[in-house]
């Protein structure tokens, strides 16, 4: 935590505590209620707001209009365990050591243990966070389950009971020609009601109704849209299936005679193209116009009952990682590039908390920055963590944040996927450590990544910086990626790096 942020808590918790004694009341009733909407694998780039998208996001861009878009959000290691770990704890993927795709028990304080341990009431539902420890385990003194594949919780059990002759739910989304990581699309075949993302909502709107009144509530909405299968419901698969969609980035630097439309790697390389492409959009954008249009309601409900109990409100929305959706012949994630590592980040708060509406941030900033700033705008404390509080930056004041941002991936479908990256916002040096192949882009100019400047003679003292700045961070890392002069490839590169917090 910063010297700003530290001040802010400690004026906070004083005044607090000037409150407790004056009238007697618990500090806590002072504390803003919190809203986490989460969707899974959802692209920074699909947000209306932003002008340049198919997609239709009314209630999202609303957010945003009320508080800040971080354009500039990423995920620092982008898959669902490493990211969901790195944003309960605060801690970046190098100093956990969860780099990869591989569970580790969580032994840090998590965001909703330290919300439990200031009085707020804690609930999570939806999709749980993939870590070892259950959501309780983790702080959630409330979990309502549901998933979409998960056999045993509560979505499933509900849905057994409408459908008593369904198979077990991954068999039936199987059985539908639909596939969990992979691109098959088609319309959700039950009643709209029955759609798990409606399926969330309902019930995070029924433990709104019954949360007590003067307890400060921390709740997440945890949804598996739009990560696949890709099943919205008809309406929004329709209406994308009959617009003109996007061609997906098609950088300079990728081997495109390599690529089949059979796919490989597990399906993570494929040239998606012609119907296949345009129903794989139509049910991703698809799901996230419906997530939009589900949400706007739960937005309202906490927004009323805050107001109805006297409680300031802050509401965020990030995502674990994005989707490559065909981008330089990729689908899923676990990739540096702007599909896979950018991701929506919104934070918006009632009027009382001081907060700037309307912002717009092009510096870097991740998951890890999010438990400092939401327990920073509770008065809550927070220490030892790696992110920082944006609090600043949400109240208007100039700040940077870090000068750069440190991505990576383990390998998770090949040996060649795996990654390290730096970005300041501006430009993004890639490295693979398989073989030591380098990447440079111009975000500014160059927003889909399409043209590598690392070939070109004239960004070479450019690329020397971006390469130097490496160098020095993975310097002390166990694995010999570099000896502090130069990069290493062709090191040993495990998802879980031993002896880290």
């Amino acid at each position: 935590m910063n010297r700003h942020s530290a001040f802010l808590t400690v004026i906070g918790l004083l005044a607090g505590i000037s409150g407790y004694c004056r009238d007697g009341a618990d500090r806590s009733k002072s504390r803003p209620d919190i809203l986490l909407i989460m969707p899974d694998q959802m692209r920074g780039d699909c947000l209306s707001i932003l002008g340049d998208t198919v997609v239709r996001t009314p209630a999202i861009d609303e957010l945003a209009k009320r508080g800040t878009l971080f354009r500039r959000a990423y995920s620092t290691v982008p898959s669902c365990i490493p990211a969901r770990y790195a944003m309960l704890t605060g801690l970046y993927p190098q100093t956990s050591g969860v780099v990869g795709f591989r569970q580790k028990p969580v032994t840090a304080r998590t965001m909703p243990q330290s919300f439990q341990d200031a009085g707020y009431a804690t609930a999570l539902v939806g999709r749980d966070m993939h870590q070892s420890a259950n959501a309780r385990e983790l702080g959630y003194q409330q979990v309502i389950r549901g998933s979409t594949y998960i056999a045993n919780d509560d979505y499933a059990a509900e849905l057994k009971q409408i459908v008593p002759e369904m198979p077990e739910i991954r068999a039936w989304v199987r059985g539908l020609g639909l596939d969990y990581n992979l691109w098959p699309a088609r319309p959700w075949p039950l009643g709209n009601e029955w759609h798990p993302t409606t399926w969330v909502v309902r019930k995070t709107r029924e433990v709104l109704k019954q949360a007590v009144p003067n307890q400060p509530l921390f709740l997440t909405a945890s949804f598996y849209a739009p990560h696949p299968p890709l099943f919205p419901p008809e309406e929004y698969f329709d209406a994308y299936l009959n617009r003109e969609l996007p061609s997906p980035a098609h950088g300079d630097w990728v081997d495109w005679p390599s690529l089949s439309a059979k796919g490989s790697d597990g399906g993570h390389r494929v040239l998606l193209q012609g119907e296949t492409l345009k129903r794989a959009q139509a049910g991703y954008f698809g799901l996230i116009e419906h997530l939009d249009h589900e949400i706007a309601p739960l937005i309202a409900d906490f927004q009323a009952r805050s107001e109805s109990a006297g409680h300031a409100w802050v509401i965020a929305l990030v995502t674990d990682h994005g989707e490559m959706l065909g981008d330089h012949g990729y689908f899923r994630k676990c990739e540096p590039f702007e599909g896979s590592a950018n991701i929506p980040f919104i934070i918006a708060a009632s009027g009382g908390l001081g907060l700037r509406p309307g912002g717009r941030c092009l510096r870097p900033v991740c998951l890890e920055d999010l438990m400092p700033t939401l327990l920073e705008l509770a008065g809550v404390p927070c220490s030892n963590v790696d992110g920082v509080s944006l609090v600043p930056m949400l109240r208007g004041e100039n700040q940077e944040v870090r000068p750069w941002l440190h991505l990576e991936h383990a390998p998770c479908y090949s040996e060649e996927q795996a990654f390290h990256s730096l970005t300041d916002g501006r430009f993004k040096y890639v490295w693979r450590p398989h073989d030591g192949r380098e990447l440079l882009f111009d975000l500014d100019r160059d927003a889909r990544e399409e043209h590598d400047l690392s070939v070109d003679a004239s960004q070479r003292e450019l690329l020397e910086q971006w390469r130097g700045r490496l160098v020095q961070r993975l310097a002390k890392r166990p694995e010999g990626f570099s000896d502090g002069s130069r990069l290493i490839p062709g090191r040993p590169y495990k998802p879980l790096v031993v002896g880290s917090r």
